[in-house]
């Protein structure tokens, strides 16, 4: 019996094609950014509420109190405002049917390849927040002390569903 090729739509997931992560990740990571920086800016706020009423309300500390916890809260929303946009920017990943490989970092880039052969298991994780724009993490842990554990989020939650049931062992097969 002849060995059946593949038809295109059986491919799937695995078709070698560079993708970009859900779009939908830049909304999600600014809602945490935030999160992020109202869990900074408001302790930060009372410090220098605790601080005004230690040194009581000389001009001079007062303006500069006020000025470091504003310059640093706008600088912290600023920056996690724009920073989603820059990481979904260098963020991408291609499946293929030897494993996965993953790029991002904004300054100091890296791409990470797993292939089949090393993935032990995997799993597809959901916050209430991912939960709510849809998407979702993945988890692949493979054999070997470097990269044991390499995530991926920012997916359509169907999609990281995908690629974790192709990155599974084939029938017959054994992960290492």
């Amino acid at each position: 019996m002849l060995p059946t090729i593949p038809e295109p739509a059986s491919v799937g997931i695995a078709d070698g094609v560079r993708r970009s992560l859900d779009p939908r990740a830049i909304p999600l990571h600014r809602v945490v950014g935030c999160i992020v920086t109202a869990c900074v800016s408001l302790p930060l706020g009372a410090a220098v509420g605790v601080l005004w009423g230690v040194f009581g309300p000389p001009a001079g500390v007062a303006a500069l109190l006020v000025g470091t916890w504003a310059t640093i809260t706008g600088a912290l929303g600023w920056w996690l405002h724009k920073w989603p946009v820059l990481h979904h920017r260098h963020a991408s990943y291609t499946v293929n049917p030897d494993g996965i490989e993953i790029r991002n970092g904004v300054v100091w880039r890296k791409a990470i390849n797993v292939p089949r052969s090393r993935v032990q298991h995997t799993d597809v994780s959901q916050g209430p927040l991912e939960r709510r724009y849809g998407l979702g993490t993945l988890g692949i842990y493979t054999a070997g002390t470097d990269y044991a554990k390499v995530s991926l989020d920012g997916l359509a939650h169907e999609t990281a569903l995908e690629i974790r049931d192709h990155l599974l062992p084939l029938e017959g097969a054994d992960a290492v």
